[in-house]
């Protein structure tokens, strides 16, 4: 598979991978959230079983229900939990104050270890510092990378989405598209918002933004389709998550248009898509890996004091390009809810 990876990734992932590898060497005990059931649950990616002290640890994320790009940053964090003897204990919500609850419910349940998304970091940074007085300690990913060490977690993993929206920018350059229609799911989200502002600072034509509601799909389907048939100059559409992708094509089906579509993040039929061309291509930040990470890098800061990325820089997870040149590499990890 053909990747376009962050030089601080290079320097930074192998360390963490030494250490995971590492900790698959010791013999094991299953885990309550693991052992056969988590293995399945997780692509039977766990392999072994830590005989460290059980320990509990959060995920409490930011994720709309129904997201499948979720349920692979979950399969992630399953597959760590059985290696590691960790009981998982997750939970999300879309609503900030509402996830900020969840946060504070796993101190209130003195887990060992939290790992959150800061997709609205002003709503979390109370609450983050309450878990860091009660001694817990935070690691992010996914969302927040440049609130990360202002409040004071451990460690990040994700991708750099500013970047990530830059290079997709820069390749819609080499497609031939003139005027792209940005479409962001969820207003406010700083992943998403940096995404579009990466795309608009790099792509040499127009970007306009498009806001639509990601929990109504039948809405966003309507609202993007009136928006292609209003403004036939609208070449490209981009679209930040999967299911927006999905429904965008429909919208292009509707619309009668010749417009092509680029996305962020993958699932299985957003795979599929690529390989019969209905999609151009995917930015890939890996969230199997960002789940698996967040989940081993708190273990192993508990069981051997480790701070992935030194407690400095990002652990980088993507971006990384799949589009129909190396679709096939990915496409039976795809299948298997993984990637």
């Amino acid at each position: 598979m053909t990747r376009t990876p962050l030089p601080r990734s290079r320097r930074i992932v192998p360390a963490v991978a030494v250490a995971a590898v590492a900790a698959l060497a010791l013999a094991g005990c299953s885990s309550n959230s693991g052992g056969k059931k988590a293995e399945e649950s997780a692509g039977n990616v766990a392999v072994g079983k830590a005989s460290t002290p059980r320990m509990t640890i959060a995920m409490v994320t930011h994720a709309p229900s129904g997201d499948t790009f979720w349920d692979t940053i979950r399969k992630g964090a399953e597959a760590a939990a059985a290696k590691d003897n960790v009981k998982l204990i997750y939970s999300n919500d879309e609503n900030a104050g509402d996830q900020a609850n969840l946060v504070q419910n796993a101190i209130d349940q003195k887990v060992d270890g939290i790992a959150v998304t800061l997709a609205k970091p002003d709503a979390l940074k109370a609450v983050v510092a309450t878990a860091e007085k009660a001694g817990i300690p935070v690691v992010g990913l996914n969302a927040g990378l440049g609130a990360w060490k202002q409040q004071k977690l451990l460690s990040f993993f994700g991708q750099d989405e500013s970047v990530s929206g830059q290079a997709l920018g820069s390749k819609l350059n080499g497609t031939g598209a003139k005027h792209a229609l940005c479409v962001i799911q969820a207003q406010g989200d700083v992943n998403l918002e940096e995404r579009c502002a990466g795309v608009k600072k790099t792509f040499s034509g127009k970007t306009d933004i498009l806001y639509v509601n990601g929990t109504d799909m039948p809405s966003v389907k309507s609202t993007i389709t009136a928006r292609l048939k209003q403004d036939s100059s609208i070449d490209e559409v981009v679209t930040l998550g999967a299911p927006i992708a999905l429904t965008a094509a429909q919208s292009v089906s509707e619309s009668g248009s010749k417009v092509k579509i680029a996305t962020f993040d993958l699932n299985k039929d957003l795979v599929s898509a690529i390989e019969k061309g209905t999609i151009q291509f995917a930015v890939d930040q890996q969230p199997f890996l960002q789940g698996y990470l967040a989940v081993d890098s708190l273990w192993l800061y508990k069981t051997n004091g480790n701070f992935s990325g030194g407690g400095e820089q990002p652990v980088l997870t993507g971006p990384a390009f799949v589009d129909k040149s190396n679709v096939d590499a990915v496409a039976e990890f795809a299948a298997k809810g993984t990637r």
